[in-house]
């Protein structure tokens, strides 16, 4: 017995379908059920919510949310050798749990969900990062999650959560910041998890904000973050050189110093500089 349910250790899930993890799928394997419930725990209430979950693998986490109560899981896996075990979990929990075979980048799961929705995953570590921007850049907000409860590599949670004036700080805690809470909630040594990554790892749990601290366009105020923060070292007059004309005198319209770089500048700053950018693009 596992202790959560009544399916068998991961360990033995593993064993009998073999199912090693692979490096190519950027698999790293939380086998301790107290743990994975604890995970879904971070994520709140469930009982009336449906998850999404991202690389379900063995179904450790799976197997987490539906004993703390989801109201519904529907899992994205591209491991085609995790099915079966995947079916078993969905046998012991009847209508509770739907699996889709396939790429999430390439698969929009609304069409299988209800609202409320949270995701809940534990992220392969080659395609988090991209998901976690999408989740984060809708053509609509609020977004169709109410929050994401996201495990990382350490260092990428921390530039979830990051403030001005640190390496860690860039895009990711811009785009985070500017419409959602980020915080991190857990953290996970190596080798909590098969086989042991090289990195800690981290559960970010982020909840959506009805609209944005700052007003801004969301495409500029992107690009403005985008091309900041890919010349970092750079001042911002020469980062930010192909973003607008005369962008010395927009710098300065929002108070940034030329000068500066793009690790010195706070979100409002960054808002304010897009909403400078915006209004000499339609001639005001």
């Amino acid at each position: 017995m596992s202790g959560i349910d009544n399916l068998p250790p991961l360990r033995d899930v593993i064993a009998r379908h073999d199912l090693r993890a692979k490096k190519s799928l950027g698999q790293n394997f939380l086998l301790d059920l107290n743990l994975t419930a604890k995970i879904a725990r971070q994520a709140g209430d469930l009982s009336a919510c449906d998850v999404l979950e991202i690389g379900p693998g063995p179904g450790g986490l799976t197997r987490g949310l539906l004993a703390e109560g989801a109201r519904r899981v529907l899992a994205i896996e591209k491991d085609p050798r995790a099915l079966p075990a995947l079916a078993e979990i969905a046998a012991a929990y009847p209508g509770r749990l739907e699996v889709i075979e396939g790429d999430a980048l390439a698969i929009d799961p609304l069409a299988h969900l209800r609202p409320p929705i949270r995701i809940v995953a534990n992220l392969p570590y080659n395609v988090g990062t991209e998901l976690l921007i999408r989740w984060l850049t809708p053509e609509v907000w609020p977004p169709f999650w109410e929050s994401l409860t996201l495990m990382f590599q350490k260092e990428v949670a921390e530039r979830i959560t990051a403030q001005p004036g640190g390496k860690a700080y860039g895009r990711l805690a811009v785009l985070a910041q500017w419409r959602s809470d980020a915080r991190v909630v857990m953290s996970l040594p190596p080798e909590a998890f098969v086989p042991a990554p090289k990195v800690h790892s981290a559960v970010v749990h982020i909840t959506a904000l009805n609209g944005p601290r700052f007003p801004a366009d969301p495409a500029i105020l992107s690009q403005i973050v985008a091309s900041a923060f890919n010349q970092r070292r750079k001042m911002l007059r020469a980062s930010l050189r192909g973003v607008a004309p005369q962008i010395e005198d927009l710098l300065r319209t929002a108070a940034i110093p030329p000068t500066a770089r793009a690790e010195e500048i706070g979100l409002e700053a960054f808002c304010t500089l897009a909403r400078a950018v915006e209004a000499q693009r339609k001639g005001g």
